[in-house]
């Protein structure tokens, strides 16, 4: 029972299948190819952002404990009795103001020194000097890396009132316009905190201490990471320290923005192209960022990739290879195959067997297909030959069914007319008679056109009326473009002695046939019409002309008319008697219009 599903397959060729199963077998491997990738790929940044996210809270707080011990030792210089004392507006004599500021250098030289060969960390004070109390010491700014500087209002650096107004908290900044001993100018990382009196709370000065970013650089250095870069930024990603010669710079990092709404501690954000692990200090407003390139992470990943992808595709190459030898061995000539079948029309000449060199099925069944085609042509052409002979036999035993009868009843006729009247009289019905014997030869012609059957037509229609002094009236309606087509002779003949024989016969005057040719719809169309009043089976008729068998004793007049029309022009045409609604009978003659 058919259920009523449809095999999609049953609508593509072989071509379009082979492809499909090519698809089939090559898409689940690469299906499964990417689909590892991509969870490997998720996996390992997975593991490795989890490392550096706890690599990065370590490095995070040893930087801290940098930056405290920085502070705890601003502590100890701010609380220094010596830094304490330290007023400008106090009248000292010279000598006093130079031993205190001899000691103050001395100590924060002394904290300037750095162990075990590494650059050391520089601690300045910076003294507000409006009155030049201290004219004899280096004013801002000057060659040393650290000591004591006064600054006056025209010399005060930017960052000065901004320490102060910090209140003793202390903070990082980026300091530019310090001087170095080969007299170019720089720019550093520097604590700045200031210092105030703690028995009258005025600001004694500014402490810097410089070269932060070389302190904090080393913690940093102790972190490897593949090709990527850490960076010790302010609140607003200005790079206060990092692996590369950016400090002073912007990070940037709006793609990760976007995808961070409230940092707080560490968080990880990955991209397309880089992962970012990044410690959130709200304290300080500080943030420690690691920015590890995702391509330098998967190189290794990568170049796996790449071996399975070249052993892919020399493998999809190999399969292509083979599939294309089997193409062109097997599926090629299958198609031509195909293609002559599809075109090949039963008679038409064959072209030569192809030739492959092979014995294998397909060739078998090529060959035994073109033998096939040719043996078939023979058949055809046999058929051909003798439907033509069938034909032509057909015609010849109608025509001369129709011949001797037509003589028959002239000669008849002639023989009559001779006995009662005189020679005139029969002189003219034997010229009606030449002309009836002229278009019934037609010099072997079988198709004649129709102004030559309207000469026949009316040579009969002028002998029945002479023989019988029929008084009926004949109408002649023909249309000018139809007098060249052909039709089968003696056609209209027939037709109009039936018309006046069961018709018109006994009406006298009263009596019409009406005959007409026009031409319609592709088709030359020839009505007979007499308003007889005798009563018809048209059922009857309708079977003498369609019936394969008959009863020859019923006549075969109309049916001779009816099988020559449709072995000419075929099935489409021929001869349909209907009932005229004035009364009578109707014939009517269906041939094609172009076929000359």
């Amino acid at each position: 029972m058919n259920s009523g599903f449809m095999n999609p397959l049953s609508k593509m060729n072989v071509k379009q299948q082979l492809i499909l199963l090519l698809l089939i077998m090559f898409s689940p491997i690469f299906i499964l190819y990417a689909y590892g990738n991509l969870k490997a790929e998720q996996i390992l940044k997975h593991h490795v952002t989890n490392a550096y996210v706890e690599l990065n809270k370590q490095n995070f707080t040893l930087i801290n404990r940098d930056i405290d011990t920085v502070n705890k030792v601003t502590s100890t210089v701010i609380q220094n009795p010596l830094v304490q004392q330290l007023d400008v507006h106090v009248s000292d004599s010279v000598y006093e103001r130079v031993k205190k500021y001899e000691k103050i250098e001395k100590i924060l030289n002394g904290y300037s020194q750095a162990a075990d060969g590494r650059e050391p960390i520089y601690y300045s004070l910076y003294v507000y000097d409006p009155d030049d109390a201290y004219f004899f010491a280096p004013n801002y700014p000057q060659v040393k890396k650290s000591g004591v500087y006064f600054v006056s209002n025209k010399d005060k650096p930017e960052w000065f009132d901004e320490a102060i107004a910090k209140k003793g908290k202390g903070y990082l900044r980026i300091i530019k316009g310090m001087n170095s001993q080969d007299n170019e100018k720089m720019s550093t990382l520097a604590y700045v905190r200031a210092i105030n009196n703690i028995s009258k709370g005025e600001t004694i000065g500014v402490l810097v201490v410089t070269k932060m970013d070389a302190k904090i650089g080393e913690s940093l250095q102790t972190v490897d990471l593949p090709d990527g870069n850490i960076y010790f930024t302010d609140w607003d990603n200005r790079i206060l320290a990092s692996t590369e010669p950016e400090t002073g710079t912007l990070l940037q990092l709006q793609e990760v923005n976007q995808n961070i709404v409230k940092p707080e501690g560490v968080v990880d954000v990955i991209t397309s192209e880089y992962i970012y692990v990044m410690n959130y200090n709200h304290a300080l407003e500080q943030k420690l960022i690691y920015r590890v390139p995702v391509k330098a992470l998967l190189q290794q990943q990568n170049e796996m990739k790449q071996v399975i992808q070249l052993i892919s595709i020399v493998y999809a190459a190999v399969v292509l290879l083979v599939m294309a030898y089997f193409w062109k061995s097997l599926m090629m000539p299958l198609q031509r195959l195909a293609f002559f079948v599809r075109k090949y029309v039963p008679g038409h000449s064959v072209p030569v067997t192809p030739r492959r060199g092979r014995n294998d099925e397909v060739s078998v069944l090529i060959t035994s297909t073109y033998d096939m085609a040719r043996r078939l042509n023979d058949l055809v052409q046999n058929q051909y030959q003798m439907e033509i002979r069938e034909k032509e036999a057909q015609l010849q035993i109608l025509y001369q069914q129709i011949n001797p009868h037509l003589l028959y009843n002239t000669l008849e006729s002639i023989y009559w007319k001779s006995s009662l009247e005189g020679n005139v009289e029969s002189a003219e019905m034997i010229k009606e008679l030449s002309k009836l014997m002229k278009i019934s030869l037609s010099r072997g012609r079988e198709l004649i056109t129709l102004e030559e059957e309207l000469e026949h037509a009316k040579a009969y229609i002028k002998l029945q009326q002479m023989r019988y002094d029929y008084s009926f009236k004949v109408v002649w309606d023909i249309s000018g473009d139809t007098l060249q087509q052909l039709i089968p002779k003696i056609t209209l003949q027939p037709l109009i002695e039936n018309a006046i024989i069961h018709g018109v016969k006994n009406m006298e005057d009263d009596g019409v046939i009406l005959i007409r040719a026009w031409r319609e719809q592709g088709n030359m169309l020839i009505r007979i019409e007499d308003n007889g009043y005798k009563m018809t089976d048209y059922a009857a008729i309708d079977r003498l002309l369609n019936d394969e068998l008959h009863d020859p004793s019923t006549g075969y007049g109309i049916r001779n008319i009816h099988q020559r029309i449709r072995l000419h022009f075929g099935p489409l045409y021929g001869l349909k008697y209907t009932r005229r609604e004035e009364g009578g009978t109707s014939v009517t003659i269906t041939l094609p219009a172009d076929q000359i």
